[in-house]
């Protein structure tokens, strides 16, 4: 039996177990119709089949990813326009008599002239002073009568005095004169009075400035002034011009999408056709090629494989098993 064969067997088998396992759960109470239905999977499973098989070779369903292609575009990028261009107006230097001050009058202002005089001011008028004079006492002596002239009887001397009590007393009415006392008081000589006196002015010589002059003002006049200078005259003016403006186009290049993604039949390695050289020849080219293995052990491990996918994602290629459109591309031969 060919290979092509048993990879054909293999693929009806493993389809037939599986409609068969559902033709069972649909129907557990009539095989016979499960059977059947075994027999229809195997028929669809013939057209299921790659196409122009050869000998020797294995074959699987691998993904071929969508093609890309790059069309050019010419767009336009700025529409035809027309410009405005000012072409400047043109001036020339040239001497020009310029009157910078007009003539004039100015007035002068002539101060007033002032001379200084002494004159006396009155700073307290005359007046008169009114005092009030206390008045003058003098000291005088009185003779005060504290007890005037009076008689009285007073005993007396004779030639025959009493000698018992049959004899008689002499007594003799005497005066007895007035009695003073002489005091000293104070009388007015001079009684209490409001004395008149008379305040002269108070004056005071200041020096004061005295307007002789008022002031006043005189025309002076002021002749025109003039300058010489440069100045620009115009001898040409500005003037707009139109310019057209031509469109802009740019060309761009779009990516578009050329074929869609879909699923081949395509040769691949196999167990088959597969051996641990080839697959350190396949090894070796990759990490070559910037796809670096941790180890070059002839193994397709999950390692190599990750970058079989790697390298078949970076260059398009088919992708779900080892084609042999990859081995093309790495530049390795199968024998």
């Amino acid at each position: 039996m060919t290979f092509t064969r048993k990879c054909a067997s293999a693929l009806l088998a493993g389809g037939a177990i599986a409609a068969f396992g559902l033709a069972a759960q649909a129907q557990e109470e009539t095989p016979s119709a499960a059977l059947t239905a075994l027999d229809s999977v195997y028929e669809d499973a013939a057209y299921l089949l790659p196409p122009n098989a050869k000998p020797g070779e294995c074959y699987a369903r691998v993904f071929i990813p969508a093609t890309e292609k790059q069309i050019e575009r010419r767009v336009l990028v700025k529409e035809e326009a027309e410009r405005l261009d000012i072409v400047p107006a043109k001036y020339e230097w040239t001497d020009e008599t310029i009157e910078v001050q007009s003539a004039s009058v100015e007035l002068e202002v002539v101060p007033a002239q002032f001379e200084t005089r002494e004159r006396v001011v009155t700073i307290e008028p005359e007046r008169e002073d009114q005092t009030a004079e206390a008045p003058i006492y003098e000291t005088v002596e009185e003779q005060v009568l504290v007890r005037a002239a009076y008689t009285t009887w007073q005993k007396g001397e004779g030639p025959i005095q009493r000698y018992d009590e049959a004899t008689g007393e002499i007594m003799c009415l005497v005066t007895i004169p007035a009695e003073y006392v002489t005091i000293q008081k104070q009388v007015v000589r001079t009684p209490a009075r409001v004395v008149t006196k008379p305040v002269a002015a108070k004056t005071q010589t200041l020096e004061t400035r005295v307007m002789i002059t008022p002031p006043s003002t005189r025309e002076i006049e002021i002749p025109a002034r003039f300058e010489t200078v440069k100045v620009q005259k115009l001898t040409a003016p500005a003037q707009v011009v139109k310019v057209a403006i031509q469109p802009e186009y740019e060309t761009l290049r779009e990516t578009v999408k050329e074929t869609a993604g879909k699923m081949e039949w395509r040769p691949i390695l196999c167990a088959t056709n597969t051996t641990p050289d080839l697959v350190m020849r396949i090894q070796r080219a990759l990490d070559g090629g910037g796809y670096k293995l941790r180890q070059i052990d002839g193994q397709l491990g999950p390692g190599t494989m990750q970058m079989v996918r790697q390298y078949q994602r970076d260059k398009g290629l088919a992708q779900g098993q080892i084609t042999m459109e990859f081995l093309d591309s790495l530049g390795v031969a199968v024998n």
